[in-house]
């Protein structure tokens, strides 16, 4: 008989891992993007907070905080009926809402109290979103392919993991290094169905459980750093190219072949000078916004002559047209619109 998983006390993190069914490679682009939206959706209607992920094509990883159940705000009529709405189509939280409104007309003051109840106990807990998110997909994926039958193999590993930045960010970092490790690509950032590739691109969600790692960090200060990807994204990737270094380790082939890939030390050293910024010759060649909806771009110096030359078109607040480009090392350009989301694709 399988043991329970450990868990954890107040605010916890673990590291989920499942396999699909004979480890089958059956996920494919279609598939990992489902995943992954499903996996969005259940985090925000059940409070939790996917710190980090990795969809692989037979299997995947998530490192999921936990929250102190017993400090969550109590589960009232609003508040369900907005966590509904992420999760669930409108008929159906139009089925809730209605259920609701007759409880609130009955005479039995404990009827609207089990319906809150009975989508409270599903709040806050990785064993439901780990449960609900399998479910959920093998139903899409059965329909989808016509098939019958079990998907994943078994119930889902998972570590609980202790909840300071070092031990955090080695477990992320392990995460979001799987498919460069297995040689699906060059970089990091290539791959969209891990986290930090997400948060280069601009989901927030992404760049905010990110954030959550480093937010004890004296490096973000404030009270937004979940939002602060600025602080965030150098500190991170440096982690990440120190994580990933190539280092001589047990098992490897004495023949000098290795079985996973790594960071040469000449390419930790070069992303060190840098500062943890993507450097423009790799960010040309994902989809960048600045490039379509900067307004102007080129040199401080030229942008500053376009708005002076247009100034009438802005308003009187405004003294500056040159606009720093944030998420990369753009080389000295600068763009007119301080774009805010999804800048890079």
């Amino acid at each position: 008989m399988r043991q329970a998983r450990i868990r954890g006390e107040g605010l916890s993190y673990y590291h989920c891992i499942s396999r699909v069914v004979d480890r089958q490679f059956i996920l494919g682009d279609e598939e990992r993007e489902h995943f992954v939206a499903l996996m969005r959706k259940l985090e925000a209607f059940l409070g939790l907070r996917v710190v980090t992920y990795a969809v692989m094509s037979n299997h995947f990883h998530l490192l999921v905080e936990e929250p102190d159940r017993s400090t969550l705000p109590p589960l009232d009529r609003d508040r369900l009926l907005r966590r509904l709405g992420y999760l669930y189509d409108r008929f159906t939280v139009d089925t809730v809402r209605e259920e609701l409104d007759r409880a609130a007309a009955s005479a039995d003051p404990t009827w609207e109290q089990q319906i809150l109840d009975r989508y409270r106990r599903r709040m806050g807990d990785v064993s439901i979103f780990m449960k609900e998110l399998k479910q959920r997909f093998s139903s899409w994926y059965n329909r989808r392919k016509g098939r019958k039958g079990t998907l994943w193999e078994e119930r889902y590993k998972s570590l609980l993991v202790e909840g300071d930045e070092k031990t955090l960010m080695t477990m992320a970092a392990y995460i979001d290094l799987n498919a460069f490790r297995a040689g699906i690509v060059d970089r990091v950032e290539d791959y969209r169905w891990c986290g930090y590739a997400s948060a280069v691109a601009g989901n927030r969600w992404a760049r905010i459980g990110l954030g959550r790692i480093l937010r004890h960090s004296p490096q973000i200060s404030g009270e937004d750093f979940e939002e602060n990807w600025e602080a965030t994204a150098p500190l991170y990737r440096l982690w990440l190219y120190d994580q990933g270094e190539v280092r001589e380790l047990p098992g490897d082939d004495p023949a000098g072949k290795r079985t996973r890939r790594g960071f040469t030390r000449e390419e930790v050293e070069e992303e060190v000078a840098r500062g943890g910024k993507i450097p423009l010759k790799r960010i040309i060649h994902r989809r960048v916004r600045y490039f379509i909806d900067g307004g102007v771009l080129g040199s401080a110096a030229f942008v500053e002559q376009v708005f002076e030359h247009h100034r009438g078109r802005f308003g009187l607040k405004r003294q500056t047209g040159a606009r720093r480009m944030r998420d990369a090392d753009w080389e000295g350009l600068f763009v007119l619109r301080d774009l805010k989301h999804d800048r890079i694709g």
